[in-house]
């Protein structure tokens, strides 16, 4: 269906957006996957998925989850953390068992409402390698052909030595360790668990933090239950541990977060409740 235009058009909704001293961080979505809950996250149960935690999930019964990236902008410089999906879509018949339709494509028109294009990004710094975080690098046609075909790419030691790199793009990639900066104000913090170098990243300015923190968490469910496994971490146990120390950071004063896939909003805060800690997302 081709969107309407002109003055009786629906307007496009405002793209989540915060100022964090000298910074501006903006969620630019790219697409969205379905996730099952029971088989993503095998330790939960369906009454887990009942209460509070029903409006979590789409009216298919899966887990809502968006793909996006996060662009930082700090004077005429642009990072993008993670790329997207890329311009694929996946019936739900055609993935795996873990997850229902796949789909990307909106990153492009998502930066051009911005007044930026991928030209504009120097840096794009991945939390971890699989496909919905680099979609637009990678995937999207040869290296002369990508949208980013001007921009650093960084990840950890680790996810690069884990990962099979297309021809081509070995020149462009940096490796980064914890506290290592990726770009003004930005520092990465290596997160093991869903992969064995995923890294989340972190923005200081203005007197806040703001942590992007990947694949850490794909739901706000798992909030409260840091200890569910999922069934695609790399490393369960170390995961766990991820979980529960990025739940510690995520607690502490003037820290809010760039959570990928959460459907309730991606750009949040941990507030604690007498029922535990809840997400609250932002700018409420």
């Amino acid at each position: 269906m081709t969107p309407a235009t002109g003055p009786n058009a629906a307007p496009s909704p405002v793209l989540p957006s915060l100022r964090l001293g000298e910074h501006t961080v903006t969620v630019v979505p790219d697409g969205s996957v379905q996730l099952h809950p029971l088989r993503w996250l095998p330790g939960s149960t369906a009454a887990d998925w009942a209460g509070d935690n029903a409006g979590l999930l789409d009216g298919q019964g899966f887990i809502e989850a968006p793909i996006a990236a996060l662009l930082v902008e700090y004077g005429d410089r642009a990072l993008l953390v993670d790329s997207g999906f890329g311009p694929h879509d996946i019936a739900a018949e055609d993935t795996i068992d873990t997850i229902g339709a796949l789909r990307g494509g909106g990153l492009p028109a998502a930066l051009a409402r911005l007044g930026r294009s991928p030209a504009d990004i120097d840096t794009v710094a991945f939390t971890h390698l699989h496909d919905d975080h680099v979609g637009w690098a990678f995937r999207a046609g040869p290296p002369g052909e990508l949208p980013f075909a001007e921009a650093a790419f960084v990840a950890s030691g680790d996810e690069w030595a884990a990962w099979s790199m297309p021809e081509g793009f070995a020149p462009r990639t940096r490796t980064v360790r914890t506290g290592e900066e990726v770009f003004p104000g930005v520092t990465a913090w290596v997160t093991p668990g869903h992969t064995r170098g995923h890294t989340s990243y972190v923005l200081s300015a203005g007197g806040r933090r703001l942590i992007a923190f990947g694949d850490v968490f794909h739901t706000a469910a798992q909030l409260a239950r840091p200890d569910w496994q999922v069934s695609m971490d790399a490393l369960p146990e170390d995961a766990v541990r991820t979980r529960r120390a990025m739940l510690t950071e995520l607690a502490r004063p003037d820290t809010v977060a760039f959570a990928n896939h959460f459907g309730q909003g991606q750009l949040g805060r941990l507030t604690t409740t007498d029922d535990g800690p809840r997400w609250t997302s932002l700018p409420d």
